[in-house]
């Protein structure tokens, strides 16, 4: 029984995975709602500061804004959002994927690329491959904070506030629904008329600015910025902890299935190990 022994044993330690998998699905389902309901609260506030963004742009069209203007740089800049930990499916694949083709069409075009990492796996990625990382941040745990992402992307804002970057562009996975994540490459900067433009059933408002315009809308528009970079990380944390639930449960049930077909082939084998037995028992009284 020697083959028995061993399927037993393999038999204990897929039910101790299975253990550990169900455990780690049912922890990723409290922090997915969680995680959603943080990410819907900071929908409002989002919407809010576009609506205002939009309605000061076209109030005040003597002042352009750097953020709003285009600039002839050879470079462009990269806002990676990706997670600390892994076991979440192929969430960081599909956008590290999607960084990848941008990075070659760039390069293609003789553009370098400056990259800021948010998260460990894609700050892995991003080294693995030798791009440029300028900035980063790491170990943000289950709820984002603002104060620990301002300062790597401000980097690339400062960048090309000053000309010396075309483009920036945010990569993160965007949250559709329990089932279903996107992998999402969008531009972030220059605000262009898909940030500005004026939505349905929204007004055009005139404002008096204090102290002057141009301060306002300076603040005004780097808030938003920021705004646009926190709900993406919030979405990327939601898709994490859906994605990771939906892996984990996948793996519980296949934990299960190796289960169930390796107690078929350990009857199987004891059986014939049975079968075996008696026949040399029969034989040996025949011969007696």
């Amino acid at each position: 029984m020697a083959a028995g022994k061993e399927i037993r044993g393999k038999i204990k330690s897929v039910e101790n995975t299975k253990k550990i998998t169900k455990a780690m699905e049912m922890v990723a389902a409290s922090k997915m709602r969680k995680a959603q309901d943080r990410m819907r609260a900071a929908r409002p506030y989002s919407e809010k500061v576009r609506a205002i963004a939009a309605n000061l742009g076209r109030a005040n069209p003597d002042y352009t804004h750097p953020f709003m203007q285009t600039n002839d740089a050879k470079t462009a800049g990269f806002v990676v959002v990706t997670t600390d930990k892994g076991l979440c499916g192929g969430m960081n694949t599909n956008v590290l994927r999607a960084v990848t083709n941008k990075l070659r069409e760039l390069q293609a075009g003789g553009i370098s690329t400056q990259a800021v990492a948010i998260g460990n796996k894609g700050l892995g990625f991003l080294g693995r491959i030798g791009a440029n990382v300028v900035a980063q941040t790491v170990g943000l745990g289950d709820t984002p904070h603002l104060d620990r992402l301002i300062g790597p992307v401000k980097v690339l804002l400062d960048a090309y506030a000053e000309g010396r970057i075309s483009v920036v562009y945010l990569c993160y996975t965007k949250f559709l629904n329990t089932m279903k994540q996107e992998s999402v490459v969008e531009q972030l900067l220059p605000l262009g008329a898909h940030h500005m433009e004026k939505r349905e059933g929204e007004h055009d408002w005139d404002y008096i600015y204090e102290p002057d315009a141009q301060s306002v809308i300076d603040e005004l528009l780097l808030r938003y910025v920021e705004s646009l970079i926190y709900q993406a990380v919030a979405e990327n944390m939601a898709s994490e902890q859906s994605a990771r639930m939906v892996a984990m449960k996948a793996a519980t049930d296949n934990a299960g299935s190796v289960i169930g077909e390796l107690k078929l082939v350990y009857n199987k084998t004891r059986q014939a190990a049975i079968t075996t037995e008696l026949s040399e028992i029969v034989a040996g009284a025949a011969a007696v």
